[in-house]
């Protein structure tokens, strides 16, 4: 992969609309604003492959995404070796964070059926004090999450891909401590990335082996997760319900199976919310410009091989 050389200007080009503040944050950071064709760096906010495609050029080195999410982006063939991508992953944590605790919370007390009774009935709800809690892709959201689960007592599991520890973890693991982590959750998140290699990381014997008392939570994509056997899951009581920001299809369609389970919390991919969007955005398009300027490595690089 290409990296940075030092002492470089930067001319940038934002697009395809020009946010207020990302046209701030590349004047604070010491960058001029360009045309696409006179830009050396592009700072893109939509998701169109094809609108970004029109705009690269041999003389763009490197291209900052607003999505922590790029699995889109490697199938649409942009991203390469040709030059720098980097991706807003780690940027949107403490925001996913406090969205998972709140999904945990509402899973232990209830309110996934409770929200949808139209009559006066005592429902069992449970405490997280002693639960345990594991997260699937234990990075910043992890971190995040595991620091404002502290004060209510649970257990604490982290899984990553390099297995090495996790802040705030009691018990960190690699790949192969997937098991062992869903046998012994009572909420399984999942934050991991979407690659070939986590597409429908979690069914039917997944779901089994987060059994009758365990609720799986998915912050991440929705194709983690084969929803065929997450339903049957549901239906059957393998598992006692999911908390799902994300879906398999999204967005999930009007009268599909989930909406119907009394047993699945479904907010609508607002864990990281859109109208707060462009400020976080812009710190890291400063922070990103001040590095490709001197030459430094670029935060959130994103490795075509790895996925993400």
């Amino acid at each position: 992969m290409s990296e940075p050389s030092a002492a470089r200007s930067a001319r940038v080009f934002v697009g395809p609309d020009r946010p207020a503040l990302l046209r701030a944050a590349v004047e604070r950071a010491g960058g001029s604003l360009a045309s696409a064709a006179d830009a050396n760096v592009v700072i893109w906010t939509s998701g169109n492959a094809d609108e970004l495609r029109s705009v690269l050029h041999p003389g763009v080195e490197w291209v900052q995404l607003a999505s922590a999410g790029v699995e889109d982006w490697l199938d649409s063939g942009l991203v390469d070796d040709t030059r720098v991508w980097t991706s807003a992953r780690g940027l949107y944590s403490a925001r996913v964070a406090e969205h998972v605790v709140a999904l945990i919370l509402a899973a232990a007390k209830g309110l996934a059926g409770a929200a949808r009774r139209e009559t006066w009935t005592e429902h069992e709800i449970d405490l997280l004090e002693g639960a345990t809690v594991g997260i699937v892709g234990a990075g910043g959201i992890g971190a995040e999450t595991f620091r404002r689960l502290e004060a209510f007592g649970v257990r604490r599991i982290g899984l990553t891909r390099s297995g090495a520890s996790v802040p705030g973890a009691d018990l960190s693991a690699g790949p192969d401590g997937l098991d062992d982590l869903l046998r012994e959750s009572d909420y399984a998140v999942l934050a991991a990335p979407l690659t070939p290699e986590t597409e429908h990381l979690v069914g039917a014997r997944e779901l089994a082996l987060l059994g009758p008392r365990g609720w799986l939570v998915n912050v991440a994509r929705g194709r983690l997760v084969n929803t065929e056997a997450l339903l049957d899951a549901l239906r059957g009581g393998v598992v006692a319900g999911a908390c799902l920001d994300v879906t398999d299809p999204e967005p999930l369609p009007d009268g599909h199976p989930l909406w119907h389970c009394d047993n699945v919390l479904i907010t609508p991919h607002v864990a990281n919310p859109w109208s707060r969007h462009d400020d976080l955005l812009a710190v890291r398009v400063a922070d990103n410009l001040e590095r490709f300027q001197s030459g430094r490595d670029l935060l959130a690089e994103v490795d075509p091989a790895r996925g993400y």
